[in-house]
């Protein structure tokens, strides 16, 4: 068997290891597979190939490094809409209970329910928002 063909095969099967994985390192060494699969198209012997492989998927990853890094540490990405209610205080404006009630997050009325179905919120009181079901706010009181 030709060593082209042979690297052309692994092109593929790293090529289609990225489509599963997404981590751009396999996809990394399939390009590189696929330049050492023109190098030995020209003819240049399996030393020369694997030294073009290597090289190629070195350079590669090193490349990718700064950004991989800098990924890595970014911050967490911030919640917005509605995911970013959850873990803040809301008062309650009308007593909330396990079927519903009104509280106040952040200057907007919400309607809400006691994350605990057997607990009654009388209004005045502050309470932790734990969950958004659609429109509703499921709290808890503040200890």
């Amino acid at each position: 068997m030709d060593s082209w063909i042979v690297w052309l095969i692994l092109a593929a099967v790293l090529g289609v290891a990225e489509l599963f994985t997404l981590t751009a390192a396999l996809g990394l060494l399939s390009i590189a597979a696929l330049l050492t699969t023109v190098v030995a198209l020209v003819g240049l012997p399996p030393a020369l190939q694997l030294a073009v492989f290597v090289i190629a998927s070195a350079a590669g990853l090193a490349g990718i490094r700064p950004l991989a890094l800098r990924h890595i540490k970014q911050p967490p990405p911030r919640h917005f809409g509605v995911s970013a209610l959850v873990g803040k205080s809301a008062y309650v404006t009308a007593e909330v209970t396990g079927r519903d009630g009104r509280v106040r997050i952040g200057g907007e009325e919400w309607s809400a329910r006691a994350y605990d179905e057997t607990l009654v919120i009388p209004a005045g009181a502050t309470v932790d928002v734990i969950e958004i079901e659609g429109a509703t706010a499921l709290v808890y009181p503040r200890e």
